[in-house]
């Protein structure tokens, strides 16, 4: 396996996948998919031609954290890179865990297990019309107003490059991925989706079969060769073989004519475009072990499959030769889930309260987690206990989770175990004396303007307003949680929870942490879990840290005002809260 290294203007170099695959080559066979295929950045704005650029010009102006740079690979350093620490020593940590994951992949078909974590959906297209004809039609205003979307609920189109690469290594991808793929090469792949994709600059990738391009099919409409290379030459647009004649059960081919449709059509589009088809995208999606074995017998890299109806995330595909997607009618479903995936062991980004705020529904271990990521984070100390949706109602609170201990002794008491400070109430008041040093080592987390420290409690120094200003002089927010579950990146042991009452029963549980993109994060197990449980799956998802709020019964999550909880919660008077950085990045 060849590895390049290109420089990046910090002075450092990265490894990274090929963008699009389309740059012309002379003709040659497919590479052998046992290896990575590994090229230099190129940003999508330098290589496109002047008539390209004027199309930008009546996408409307977007928010500032919108993802309006080229959404390949450039988008995705430029992710990385704002989010790492500016220390070398992170840099260099971020540099050799992506150089380890290239090094390392899973053993061809197979995905990473990590890749498997992510929620990458592969959307599937068709016709696009001005009016539809059938049922897999998409309209033109349709598919405009599924690209607004795509934009304003703050994804990131990527290549299928990208998304082998990441299925292979586990690379993380930008936190909410989606991919756009266009089956069966209509004449409005040309006329409409590609002036769109440039528009929006967006990458996409078009199926073709071969018969219907050389005129020997006759369908509804077809695109020309002359249209298909112009498509090909441009770095957003990669083409993906359909076979020959587009049967519609390769299932029922014989041996001979199985490898025909599969390799001829091959031949052709490597000969025509000058340039190697790595990706097979299965007829109607029908395929079977001996079909899979054809298209690994033909040197595809990757294969797609459909359903119209189903379909699933591209790491819960069976292998790289059988990657799931989704109907275009399942877009707005898809697009609230998609997420990029856990980050590679050592890189830890800087924090940021600029990212829309997202929901993520996960299941590790049979366990239903739900994860709200982005924003800033704040709580908000109530005069008496509420339901969270009681606390957070009439506020720009988007999410929010029960936050800390409080005293059971009075029904309505918002005494809290510990000292407490919120910016609802601008108030330090200090924990009881008869508490406070029970919570000696216990997670003391204190929110600023711009930052987030959680630091071991000392009774002696943090049980005043005075000596926690001495950690963070703008603080704006305390409370003692109860426990780390992950801290400076490690899953947390039996030992580490010490004096923690039931910490080892099986309890739903609350929690508040960062996350591998430097997000604030609230979070709720909706199945009972133990406390190191739950602490090797928020470090298996990549948390920086995670800190254990109350849990059991009292344990509630509430999203634009609704709980998600399947059960009633114990009032509570005290919350952890996501704000929106703004009210044009907040996710619809």
């Amino acid at each position: 396996m060849g590895i390049r290294l290109v420089g990046i203007g910090l002075g450092l170099g990265l490894l990274i996948a090929s963008g699009s695959g389309a740059a012309p080559t002379a003709p040659k066979a497919p590479t052998a998919p046992k290896a990575i295929e590994l090229s230099p950045v190129a940003s999508v704005s330098d290589r496109q031609s002047a008539e390209d650029a004027d199309s930008t010009a009546s996408v409307p102006e977007l928010c500032p954290m919108a993802p309006t740079d080229p959404p390949g690979v450039q988008q995705q350093l430029t992710t990385w890179i704002r989010q790492l620490s500016l220390s070398s020593q992170a840099q260099m940590s971020f540099w050799q865990s992506t150089l380890a994951a290239y090094l390392q992949p899973a053993v061809w078909p197979e995905l990473h297990a990590r890749s498997r974590l992510a929620k990458v959906p592969v959307m599937m297209y068709h016709d696009v019309l001005p009016e539809q004809e059938i049922f897999f039609d998409r309209t033109q205003a349709q598919l405009e107003a599924d690209f607004r979307m795509i934009r304003d609920n703050g994804l990131t189109p990527i290549s299928l490059d990208q998304l082998v690469a990441h299925l292979r290594t586990g690379v993380p991808l930008p936190p909410k991925p989606i991919v756009l793929t266009f089956d069966d090469g209509y004449a409005s792949h040309y006329d409409y989706v590609y002036p769109l994709l440039k528009r929006y600059r967006y990458p996409g990738a078009f199926s073709v079969f071969t018969d219907k391009l050389d005129g020997k099919i006759i369908g509804r409409s077809t695109l020309t060769w002359e249209q298909l290379q112009e498509m090909a030459d441009h770095p957003l647009i990669t083409v993906v073989s359909h076979s020959v004649t587009h049967p519609s059960d390769l299932r029922t081919l014989s041996d001979t004519d199985l490898r025909y449709e599969l390799e001829a059509s091959q031949r052709r589009l490597n000969n025509k475009l000058e340039m190697p088809i790595r990706y097979f995208t299965y007829p109607e999606g029908n395929h079977d072990e001996r079909v899979v074995a054809a298209a690994e017998a033909a040197d595809y890299v990757a294969g797609f499959v459909m359903n119209n109806v189903s379909g699933d995330y591209a790491g819960s595909s069976a292998d790289l030769l059988a990657i799931e997607r989704f109907g275009m009618d399942r877009l707005a479903e898809v697009a609230e889930a998609a997420w990029g995936g856990p980050p590679l062991p050592g890189t830890a980004p800087a924090l940021t309260f600029d990212a829309p705020i997202q929901r993520m529904e996960l299941e590790i271990d049979d366990v239903p987690l739900t994860l709200i990521a982005g924003g800033r984070p704040q709580t908000i100390h109530a005069k008496s206990r509420y339901s969270v949706a009681e606390i957070v109602a009439d506020t720009e609170v988007v999410a929010a989770v029960d936050g800390a201990f409080f005293s059971l002794e009075y029904l309505d008491s918002n005494t809290m175990i510990g000292p407490v400070m919120s910016q609802n109430t601008g108030k330090f008041v200090p924990s009881d004396p008869g508490d406070v040093n029970k919570l000696e080592g216990r997670p003391l987390v204190l929110i600023g303007p711009q930052t987030v420290q959680f630091v071991a409690f000392e009774p002696a120094k943090h049980n005043t307003l005075a000596g926690i200003q001495q950690v963070m002089p703008e603080v704006t927010d305390v409370f003692v949680g109860a426990a780390w579950l992950v801290r400076e990146q490690e899953a947390q042991t039996a030992a580490t929870f010490k004096n923690l009452f039931a910490f080892d029963a099986l309890r739903h549980r609350a929690f508040w942490g960062i996350n591998q993109w430097g997000q604030p994060v609230v979070g709720v197990s909706h199945a009972r879990i133990d406390s190191v449980s739950l602490s090797r799956m928020l470090a298996q998802l990549g948390f920086q840290a995670a800190v254990m709020l109350d849990s059991g019964a009292s344990t509630s999550l509430v999203y634009k005002g609704a709980s998600l909880m399947g059960f009633e919660s114990r009032p509570v008077p005290h919350v952890v809260a996501l704000t929106p950085p703004d009210a044009c990045q907040t996710a619809q």
